[in-house]
């Protein structure tokens, strides 16, 4: 009879006598398995639920690097117009010390003046009649120009027929046929061969000079012609 009990009990396999004690092992790995991909989607759904964070936080990033990357371009900018500012004062200051340096020497005429023979020579850009043109060149310190000599005749012809007829010093008002300067003096008879063919004429009471083409004529007092007024040039023995 007990042979018989012992006959019937058989020993449990390995893997009944695990199932047992501990559970399957393949139920664990399936339960792990599981644990994983529910683990994956939570994540997934608190990931989508927070998108708009996400997106919010990646745009503040952008927002932010560009930011920084504009205030340095400025930083430069601002910098190199200090630097034009800086270069641009000291081209004023050099200047105004050049400016200084050249009040300090000596010119023998003034800025409009032409220098010709110790002599300087104003050439208007207007036009005046005779008696105008005279007192303009009082106003300044001169006088209608008087030709003194062939080489300042030769300057003041060529200089004046490239302008146009241009009164000089010279009339018969005093007395028709007589010609003298504005200065008293009369013209000498070695002056005569620089009128023009035929002149002077005293064609309707033409009773002023002017240069005019290759020579001298005379003419109305009242026609407007440009002037040139004639001046001592100034010294420069002290410089």
């Amino acid at each position: 009879m007990n042979d018989t009990k012992a006959a019937r009990v058989q020993p449990l396999d390995p893997l009944e006598e695990e199932d047992l004690i501990g559970g399957s092992p393949r139920d664990s790995r399936t339960d792990f398995g599981l644990g994983r991909v529910q683990g994956l989607k939570s994540f997934a759904g608190h990931l989508g639920r927070h998108r708009h964070l996400l997106l919010q936080f990646l745009c503040f990033t952008l927002f932010t690097v560009l930011l920084v990357a504009i205030l340095a371009q400025v930083s430069k900018v601002r910098s190199c117009h200090k630097q034009e500012l800086s270069k641009e004062g000291e081209i004023v200051q050099d200047l105004r010390q050049l400016k200084a340096g050249v009040a300090h020497l000596c010119r023998r005429c003034s800025w409009d003046w032409t220098f010709f023979q110790e002599h300087c020579y104003f050439f208007s850009k207007s036009q005046r009649n005779w008696h105008d043109s005279l007192s303009a060149c009082q106003e300044m310190g001169a006088q209608l120009v008087i030709v003194q000599s062939a080489e300042e005749q030769s300057f003041l012809q060529q200089t004046s027929k490239s302008k146009g007829s241009t009164w000089m010093g010279l009339s018969d008002l005093n007395k028709e046929a007589t010609w003298h300067w504005v200065d008293g003096s009369a013209l000498l008879l070695s002056f005569m061969k620089y009128w023009n063919p035929g002149e002077p004429n005293n064609h309707g009471e033409e009773d002023c000079g002017e240069f005019s083409g290759n020579g001298w004529n005379d003419n109305k007092c009242e026609v407007e012609n440009f002037w040139v007024c004639k001046q001592p040039a100034n010294s420069c023995a002290d410089n």
